[in-house]
């Protein structure tokens, strides 16, 4: 009885160092998740855009100089629009027409 026992036990042993811990699986991957997150992070590419390639002077939602600081564009009308933030383009789009006198377009 106590061989059998002992045979069940090793054989149990065994079958759980092959198979691996579930639990350490499951930390590894969010290690794994956690630095590809990171190198996502680490390895982005800021846009940056040229004052010069913009047909506006001023964000036509808000109002800013583009010489500020442009973080997203748009194509309208053969133009090429500056705006200060994603949030000012999202705006504009939603009425352009109304919006695009306020741009101080270049000539």
């Amino acid at each position: 009885m106590r061989k059998q026992f002992i045979t069940s036990i090793m054989s149990i042993s065994l079958f759980l160092i092959a198979c691996g811990n579930p639990m350490d699986d499951t930390a590894n991957n969010a290690a794994t998740s956690e630095t590809t997150a990171n190198m996502a992070t680490d390895t982005a590419i800021e846009k940056t855009y040229d004052v010069k390639i913009l047909d506006n002077k001023k964000d036509p939602t808000c109002g800013m100089p583009v010489t500020a600081g442009v973080s997203d564009t748009a194509h309208y009308k053969n133009k090429v629009i500056g705006f200060c933030a994603t949030e000012c383009k999202a705006e504009f789009l939603k009425n352009p027409e109304a919006n695009i006198a306020a741009a101080e377009l270049i000539k």
